[in-house]
């Protein structure tokens, strides 16, 4: 059942009423407001949770969001550039508080202001940076807010002030904030030329970390398809735009050589090569411009790195969707870095499941490469993983995936492998995971075990019974 909203002035009435009809505190009266409305079982997401505050007007209370969003629209009214200034940033601390600040604002037209508030200072870039970082906080979790003016005006702000790191960091990030969960802005803005932009950020900033990080993730989102509005989205077109028409692969791959010191940088570009390997041929070029080699070295550095790890992990398993590539990966000594890897972060459920997932796309199809990995201790520690993690069904289904791949051409290693405990651990992720049925019978069968297989629907006509 759909959990009951409320606005946000019957919260309020409920607290005042708390305060002068029962004598509470303010602190006292918003508790028990609160209180009350979650055990009648309403969503409070979209409520600011905090008493209002006396305004100029003795009898006028108001939040301090709409506060400091009332004293911007006064000085933009009066064109009072330093006071505008001020205002912007005590509305964008306002909004970066949570999601019902944002919220609230939204409802009071706080869009357009923020928004008129930026397009009057285009030329006073130090005013127009707290602007652009107003409209991003605005817009974090309410992308539905950007319209054609917001999208013109940020590409417009990449254009005109190119050279200005930080302001480019900021519009970037504003433009991810309006992107995620929002398939039309994103193809909008795309339209309109922002994959050129934000690959030309990265040449033109190559040495700045905030807007690498930023133009990175911006990158990233554009190959999302994660708005359950629309039936499908444009994700792997723009990756193909990219990569194909924007040489996205070799710029990323060429700044995160500037960046082996700072593993916030890599992790994030590790994370969009990911994203861009749509494709057989992305993938050996990633191979072919210098990319394994490079997570190859940075793997052996920051092997201590959780994020990083985790990133590269996902690369290798992204890219090892080329046959060739799964190779490479292997005769670099892939294998050894990710037993490796996992055994520094048995601790780690998402490095397990990553380390597996890239495993096993290295042994399918591949009966040498199964070898290796059966040499280098893979089968022991997948199985070491779904130990440390029998409540991660991700973990499990990984590494019976990987055990699966591991015997399917390989029969000889099944013996080895039931040695080591597998049957046990599988059934184990058979029974607890419902999702992992499947591939746990899969991994079962191609290891010899009894299993049964049940037969759903066999074609034949059944009689009724009465």
């Amino acid at each position: 059942m759909a959990s009951r909203r409320i606005t946000q002035e019957t919260f309020d009435s409920v607290v005042q009423e708390n305060i002068t009809e029962f004598q509470m505190d303010p602190e006292e009266a918003l508790s028990e407001a609160i209180q009350q409305f979650e055990s009648q079982g309403v969503d409070l997401i979209n409520i600011v949770k905090a008493v209002r505050n006396a305004t100029t007007e003795a009898s006028d209370q108001k939040h301090i969001v709409l506060q400091a969003l009332d004293e911007l629209r006064s000085a933009l009214d009066l064109m009072a550039v330093d006071e505008m200034g001020d205002h912007l940033t005590n509305f964008s601390e306002q909004c970066s508080l949570d999601f019902a600040h944002r919220h609230l604002a939204a409802e009071k037209s706080a869009y357009p202001t923020v928004l008129s508030s930026c397009r009057q200072l285009m030329s006073n870039v130090p005013y127009l940076l707290k602007g652009v970082q107003a409209l991003g906080n605005l817009l974090d979790g309410q992308p539905d807010l950007l319209d054609q003016e917001g999208q013109q005006l940020l590409l417009e702000i990449l254009r005109q002030h190119r050279d200005h790191a930080a302001l480019n960091a900021m519009t970037i990030r504003t433009i991810r904030h309006s992107c995620l969960k929002h398939e039309q802005n994103r193809q909008d803005l795309v339209q309109l030329g922002v994959l050129t932009l934000l690959t030309g950020a990265i040449v033109n900033h190559g040495n700045q970390a905030d807007v690498i990080r930023e133009a990175g993730r911006a990158l990233r989102v554009m190959t999302y398809d994660d708005d359950i509005r629309v039936p499908f989205g444009r994700a792997h077109d723009h990756a193909k735009l990219i990569v194909m028409e924007n040489d996205g692969l070799r710029i990323i791959i060429e700044a995160a050589k500037a960046f082996t010191d700072n593993p916030s940088v890599l992790s994030e570009l590790c994370s969009t090569l990911s994203r861009l390997a749509v494709r057989n041929e992305f993938c050996q070029d990633i191979v072919d411009l210098g990319g394994l080699t490079f997570m190859v070295a940075l793997l052996a550095d920051c092997i201590e790195h959780q994020e990083v790890v985790k990133q590269v992990l996902g690369a290798f398993r992204a890219i090892a969707g080329n046959d060739e590539v799964k190779d490479a990966i292997i005769n670099a000594g892939g294998t050894d870095l990710i037993v490796l890897a996992m055994n520094r972060h048995l601790g780690t459920p998402q490095i397990c499941e990553q380390g597996c997932a890239a495993l096993g796309m290295f042994a399918l199809r591949k009966p040498e490469n199964c070898r290796v990995i059966m040499e280098g201790g893979g089968a022991l520690i997948a199985l070491q993983a779904m130990k440390a993690h029998p409540a991660e069904v991700n973990v499990q289904k990984q590494a019976c995936m990987l055990l699966r791949n591991l015997v399917a051409r390989n029969p000889d290693f099944s013996q080895l492998i039931l040695e080591m405990g597998a049957e046990v651990l599988i059934l184990q992720a058979k029974t607890t995971h419902q999702d992992c049925e499947d591939l746990a019978k899969a991994a079962l069968r191609d290891l010899g075990c009894k299993v049964e297989l049940q037969e759903l629907w066999t074609g034949q006509k059944a009689g009724i019974s009465h």
